[in-house]
């Protein structure tokens, strides 16, 4: 049965072999706060906690773009519960519903509010102005797995329910730039739930690392476009043996948020049931499955069911919190930095409430300006922070 926990299985590789050490206590300057000063290279959250609180002060200076745009995410259909988030790229073409700066975002719930119904995603603009960019055909449930590709291809997974409720296996869906279905993958293996994503864009190649929650795995898919086409190379399952399973709050729980660092070939893995942050090595070139890969990040203060997960600018990496495992009512809906080799760095609520923090994503947006983009689940709504360097 999908509900039954499944743990990691053993003789993973030594923290050595990915450079690490043991976490450490905080003390390091994050993405959030130090990025902004030398070649993103500080505090990502302690910068992004200053803009919180000195928005309102300067909402009247429009040269300046202190106050985050912010925008709902319900379509016309009333689609709910924003999973997804994803940044169209500088390269993406034109002459489309979408432009480069758009940020994605894909809604796992329907107007009824059903987990796993929900067939939309929304393009944000840079000014806050939202428009339906896709619309699938029920059933769907649209996931955080949610990726852009320079060609011009917008990837999307979805988990339907039942008439019970119950979490069916889904699929992977590709979406050409004027947001028609120009392919559907399915694998009751390899993509057995796609949860959440990370894209290596490579122009008319690209890997895909997929997290697939009903049997706690990871995916890679190697694939190539060209001609308004996408042609799979390979699909091999890289990772494996992460807890998984239903949970009344959150529906099912099980690996979630991938980030890929390729200077030193290493897949990071946020399991939301395992409350921990993995890493693979050679998740790139490998064949076979390499287990759950080596614990990077364990941190019961800090880490609540982690989520999303995204690589900042500095090499940091940053996870929303959703709340369904070691819940702590003093830290709810958090976004946690960290570093690689296990310091923690800083923290900052998305919301008062539990379970409102999901979907991330990092991006540059210039050579003076970086881009964190998150959704609220509680409120329906996308916010996107630009942290000026200076």
């Amino acid at each position: 049965m999908r509900d039954q926990l499944r743990r990691r299985q053993p003789g993973v590789p030594k923290l050595t072999d990915l450079g690490g050490v043991k976490p450490a206590a905080a003390g390091n300057s994050g993405f959030l706060a130090s990025t902004l000063r030398r070649s993103v290279g500080a505090g990502f959250i302690v910068a992004l906690v200053g803009f919180v609180s000195f928005q309102q002060g300067r909402a009247d200076d429009t040269q300046n773009r202190l106050v985050p745009v912010q925008a709902s995410t319900i379509p016309k259909n009333g689609d709910l519960n924003p999973y997804g988030v994803a940044f169209v790229p500088a390269n993406f073409p034109t002459g489309g519903p979408l432009a480069p700066g758009d940020v994605l975002v894909s809604n796992f719930n329907a107007k009824s509010n059903a987990q796993g119904t929900g067939t939309t995603i929304v393009s944000v603009g840079p000014d806050g102005a939202q428009s339906l960019f896709f619309k699938g055909k029920a059933p769907l449930g649209l996931t955080t797995a949610l990726g852009v590709l320079s060609s011009g291809f917008v990837i999307v997974g979805n988990l339907p329910t039942n008439s019970s409720g119950m979490p069916l296996q889904g699929s992977l869906i590709i979406i050409d730039a004027h947001g028609d279905v120009v392919k559907t993958l399915t694998s009751s293996t390899l993509l057995d739930g796609p949860w959440d994503l990370t894209v290596v864009d490579k122009g008319n190649t690209a890997q895909v690392f997929v997290s697939c929650v009903l049997n706690g795995t990871v995916t890679r898919i190697d694939l190539a476009t060209g001609g308004g086409k996408v042609t799979i190379v390979d699909m091999v399952q890289v990772a494996s043996g992460y807890m998984f399973g239903l949970n009344s709050a959150a529906l099912v729980l099980g690996p979630t948020g991938l980030a890929y660092d390729p200077s030193v070939d290493v897949l990071y893995v946020a399991s939301t049931e395992d409350n921990e942050i993995f890493g693979v090595l050679g998740a790139a070139k490998a064949m076979s499955s390499s287990g759950t890969g080596t614990v990077i990040y364990q941190d019961a203060a800090h880490l609540h069911g982690p989520l999303g997960l995204a690589l900042a600018p500095n090499g940091h990496l940053i996870s929303s919190q959703g709340d369904a495992v070691n819940p702590d009512s003093a830290h709810q809906s958090e976004i946690v930095e960290f570093t690689k080799t296990g310091t923690f760095i800083g923290e900052f609520a998305l919301d008062s409430t539990a379970g409102a923090a999901f979907g991330i994503a990092v991006q540059p947006a210039g050579t003076s300006a970086v881009d964190f983009a998150a959704v609220n689940d509680s409120t329906n709504a996308l916010t996107v922070f630009e942290l000026t360097r200076d």
